[in-house]
C-alpha cells in the first residue's frame, strides 16, 4: 500500500510539472500572437458550427395506401346524444329510470341474439346493439348510480364479441372497423359517464373476463395478473397520445409490456422497451413509476391449441424473453420493423417472445395510411407503416380482455390529449412536416455525440439510442405546440363547462381544440405542423 501511495505521489508531482509548463507555454504564446489565436479558434468554431448546421436528408416517405383510416363520421349521432344527455339531467328520476330500462332491455335482448348464433361483421344486429349502448351511455352519464351495470353489459358484450370475431379475417376492413366500432366505442361511452360523474365516483378498476392460467400469479392494481399475460398502458407525453391515436384506428394505448412472475417467490418482473434505454426489466413499483393514466391486462385463451398441449406455454415466453433481456442489450427499434428481432420497440417485446413458441398476436396488422401521419412518422425514425400498434393487440380474437384499470385522477387529461392530438391530426392528407428549430442543430448534435459516448459504456444519454439529433429536436417542436394548444383548450374547456353546467363530451371537445389549434396557428411563431 505504501508503494503504490508514493507512485501515486510522484505521478501527480510529474503532472503538476507538466501542466505549469503548458500554462506558461500558453501564456507566452498568447501575450505574443493572443489576437491571431482566438482569432483561429473563433474561425474554427465558426465552421465547425456552420458544418453542423447542414440538414439531415428527409427521408421519402411512401404515399401508397393500403387501407384507408377509420372515420366515424356521425356528427349528428354525436349532437343527437348530448341532446339526450341534456335532457336526461332535467328528468325526473323514475321517468329516467324506466327509459334507462327499456335500453338495457334492448341491448340484452341484441346479446342473447349474438350469443345464440354465428354473424359477420356486416350484421345488421351489430349496428343495433351499438346504437343502444350509445343510447344507454348518454342516458347514463346523467344518472351515474347506474353505471355498475353499464359496465357489466360492456363487459359482457366484449366477451360475446370477442368469441364472434375468432371466425372472422381480422385483416378485412368490416371485420376490423366492426370490433373496433363496438369495443372502442364502448370503452369512450364508459370514459364518458365517468366523467360526467361526480368527483370520487370513478372505480379504477373495470373487470372484464377472468381467462383461466395455470401460470405462476401476482396482484397489481387490484388485478390478478399470470406470467405471460401482456400489460397494454397509456402514457402521458405528447408523444404518447401520438403513439396512442396515430394508427388508422385511433386508440387508448401507447405501450405493450410482457409479465414474468417467479413460480417461487413470486417476483414480478415487467419486460418492455423504452425509446430511452432498449429492452429492460422493472418491478412493479418502477412499472408504475412511469405516468400510467390507464392499463389494461390481456390473457391468451385457454382454448387455444398451443395452450391446450402446454397450459405453462405463457410462463415459458415471459422465461424466455426475460433471459433473452438479461443476456444483453437489445436498442430500441425507432424504426417498427417487426420483422427484425435484433432490436425491439415495446410491441415486439411480445411479438417476438410469442412468435418463438409458434403463437402469432396481432392478426389484424396496424396500418398507418395517412400521408401526414406517415410524414411525422418518419421524421421521428419510423419506416414501417404496416406494423403492430399497442391499441391493435386489443382486437386480436386469440387475447381475452381481463381487467382495465384507469386513473381517475388523470382520466380527463387522457381527453384532453387525445382531443389535442385529433385536431392536430385533422387534416390527415396534408403534406406538412414537423418542423425545428434549424439553428439549435448544432448544439443538439454535440449533445447527440456525448450521448453517444454513454450509450458505448452501457449508459444512457439525454438523446435516445437511435434517435438523431434532427429527430430530438421536432420532437421538442411537437410538445411545445402540443402543450400550447392543450392549455389553450383547458381554458375553453373550463368556459363550457361553467356555461352548460357539464364536462364538454369527446366530439364537443375535438371542435374546442381544433379552436385550440387554429389559434395557436395565428399566432406569429406559427409552424408548420399546424398549417
Amino acid at each position: 500500500m505504501g508503494d503504490f501511495i508514493c507512485l501515486l505521489r510522484r505521478m501527480r508531482f510529474i503532472l503538476d510539472h507538466i501542466t505549469g509548463n503548458l500554462s506558461m507555454m500558453i501564456k507566452k504564446s498568447l501575450s505574443s500572437r493572443g489576437p491571431k489565436i482566438i482569432g483561429g479558434i473563433a474561425a474554427g468554431l465558426i465552421v465547425l458550427y456552420l458544418i453542423l448546421l447542414i440538414p439531415e436528408k428527409d427521408y421519402r416517405v411512401p404515399v401508397e395506401t393500403i387501407t384507408r383510416p377509420f372515420v366515424w363520421d356521425r356528427d349528428e349521432l354525436w349532437a343527437s346524444l348530448e341532446k339526450v344527455f341534456v335532457k336526461a339531467r332535467t328528468a325526473d328520476r323514475e321517468t329516467l329510470s324506466r327509459s334507462i330500462d327499456s335500453g338495457f332491455a334492448t341491448a340484452r335482448n341484441t346479446l342473447a341474439i349474438i350469443e345464440q348464433s354465428d354473424f359477420p361483421p356486416q350484421a345488421e344486429v351489430y349496428k343495433v346493439l351499438e346504437t343502444a349502448l350509445f343510447g344507454l351511455a348518454a342516458q347514463i352519464a346523467a344518472n351515474p348510480a347506474r353505471m355498475p351495470e353499464f359496465i357489466e353489459l360492456f363487459s359482457t358484450m366484449r366477451h360475446d364479441l370477442k368469441y364472434q370475431s375468432r371466425q372472422w379475417d381480422m385483416d378485412v376492413s368490416d371485420s376490423r372497423r366492426r370490433i373496433y366500432g363496438l369495443l372502442y366505442g364502448g370503452r369512450a361511452a364508459i370514459d364518458e359517464i365517468m366523467l360526467q360523474a361526480p368527483p370520487g365516483s370513478i372505480p379504477p378498476l373495470v373487470s372484464g373476463f377472468d381467462e383461466p392460467s395455470n401460470t405462476p400469479s401476482a396482484r397489481l392494481l387490484g388485478m390478478t395478473i399470470h406470467s405471460g399475460d401482456i400489460l397494454v398502458s397509456r402514457g402521458g407525453a405528447p408523444t404518447s397520445a401520438l403513439i396512442a391515436r396515430g394508427n388508422d384506428y385511433p386508440g387508448n394505448f401507447s405501450h405493450v409490456a410482457l409479465v414474468y412472475v417467479d413460480n417461487e417467490t413470486g417476483d414480478v418482473s415487467i419486460i418492455e422497451s423504452h425509446i430511452e434505454c432498449g429492452a429492460a426489466l422493472a418491478d412493479i413499483d418502477k412499472y408504475m413509476k412511469d405516468t400510467k393514466l390507464r392499463i389494461m391486462a390481456l390473457r391468451l385463451q385457454a382454448e387455444l391449441p398451443a395452450l391446450v398441449a402446454d397450459s405453462m406455454l405463457p410462463h415459458k415466453v415471459a422465461t424466455a424473453m426475460l433471459a433473452r433481456v438479461k443476456g444483453g442489450h437489445m436498442p430500441y427499434d425507432f424504426a417498427m420493423d417487426f420483422h427484425d428481432d435484433g432490436k425491439l420497440f415495446c410491441s415486439e417485446v411480445v411479438s417476438a417472445a410469442y412468435s418463438d413458441m409458434g403463437i402469432s398476436l396481432w392478426m389484424g396488422l396496424s396500418h398507418i395510411s395517412s400521408l401526414r401521419l406517415r410524414i411525422w412518422l418518419a421524421a421521428l425514425g419510423v419506416r414501417h407503416f404496416e406494423t403492430q400498434e399497442p391499441s391493435d393487440l386489443e382486437y386480436d380474437p386469440q387475447l381475452t380482455v381481463v381487467a382495465e384499470w384507469r386513473n381517475p385522477q388523470l382520466l380527463y387529461q387522457d381527453h384532453l390529449d387525445n382531443a389535442v392530438l385529433d385536431a392536430m391530426l385533422e387534416r390527415g392528407d396534408s403534406t406538412a412536416t414537423l418542423d425545428y428549430n434549424l439553428w439549435l442543430l448544432p448544439v443538439v448534435r454535440l449533445v447527440k455525440a456525448y450521448s453517444r459516448v454513454l450509450n458505448w459504456f452501457g449508459a444512457v444519454g439525454p438523446i435516445p439510442e437511435g434517435m438523431s439529433a434532427t429527430a430530438a429536436l421536432r420532437v421538442q417542436y411537437f410538445s411545445q405546440a402540443f402543450e400550447a394548444i392543450k392549455t389553450d383548450l383547458i381554458n375553453r374547456a373550463q368556459i363550457f363547462k361553467e356555461e352548460r353546467g357539464y364536462r364538454p363530451p369527446y366530439w364537443a371537445l375535438v371542435g374546442l381544440a381544433t379552436e385550440a389549434k387554429f389559434a395557436y396557428a395565428s399566432k406569429d411563431s406559427v409552424d408548420n405542423i399546424t398549417e
